[in-house]
């Protein structure tokens, strides 16, 4: 990937990441808890797909990312209008597992602690 659509692709996360918190009204994403984590960009700026994570039920995930998808002529109007770019990219939505799986990460580790009890022999400092 080259450098300006690295750039590129980091300031649309950005940008988009500040329309769905702040100015983004639809009753799917009301106490949604959305983190957008990553946006890729085609090497021709036509298309963006744009990576997002959801805690909470299937069925939560899939009402925000079914308000995501038809809100996006409204965010790419938006982004338009904000970057003044020559070609702003269509967006698509799609599902990033990454933070729901370091949360059941987390937690495994933290029981696995948890049963193992405290360390008889505690490692002894210089």
């Amino acid at each position: 990937m080259s450098r300006r659509t690295t750039r590129v692709s980091e300031l649309l996360r950005e940008e988009i990441s500040e329309l769905v918190q702040r100015d983004l009204k639809d009753p799917r994403l009301e106490g949604a808890f959305l983190t957008i984590t990553e946006v890729e960009v085609s090497p021709d700026f036509r298309v963006a797909s744009v990576f997002v994570s959801h805690l909470g039920s299937a069925e939560e995930r899939d009402d925000a990312l079914a308000g995501l998808q038809s809100a996006s002529a409204w965010l790419e109007r938006e982004l338009r209008r904000r970057l003044r770019m020559r070609r702003t990219p269509s967006l698509t939505f799609q599902f990033d597992p990454s933070i729901e799986r370091g949360a059941r990460l987390a937690s495994t580790i933290a029981d696995l602690a948890r049963d193992r009890g405290p360390d008889p022999d505690p490692p002894v400092e210089p």
